[in-house]
């Protein structure tokens, strides 16, 4: 076993990419039942009970005016083909009250729209953001 530092390590903060912070933040207000604490253009810090989420701007289209020679296409780190190409996973108390939440908001993942139970012990819900980034909701059946 490898020893580690007494760091206290307790939560992670997923950072999706977007093409609008700005549109992506107002929509996972209305949506997703998020609220905004910080928001610019280039970043915002979304809270919805325990969960903090932060939401970059991935907006550097030069990337698409690059010759094939000079190498890779992500310099930046903020291409804008990067938006909609995350995902996270959220823990919850009730899939199925989140379920009937989100239901009637547009925001199911038209594939999976409904909470499924899986081999390793949870049940779990998708939904999608306007980028297309990915969220499953996630409840524990097993320990």
């Amino acid at each position: 076993m490898t020893a580690h530092a007494a760091a206290g390590l307790h939560n992670a903060m997923p950072a999706l990419p977007v093409k609008d912070v700005r549109t992506a933040a107002a929509d996972y207000e209305v949506r997703l039942g998020f609220t905004i604490g910080h928001l610019s253009d280039d970043i915002a810090i979304l809270s919805r009970d325990d969960v903090v989420l932060q939401l970059w701007a991935a907006s550097d289209a030069s990337w698409s005016s690059r010759s094939a020679a000079s190498g890779s296409p992500v310099r930046s780190g903020a291409e804008s083909f990067l938006a909609g190409t995350a995902s996270c996973r959220i823990q919850v108390r009730d899939v199925d009250a989140l379920h009937a939440e989100l239901e009637p908001r547009g925001v199911l993942h038209p594939s999976h729209p409904h909470v499924a139970s899986t081999d390793f012990g949870t049940r779990e819900l998708h939904a999608l953001d306007l980028d297309g980034n990915l969220l499953t909701f996630v409840l524990w059946t097993q320990t």
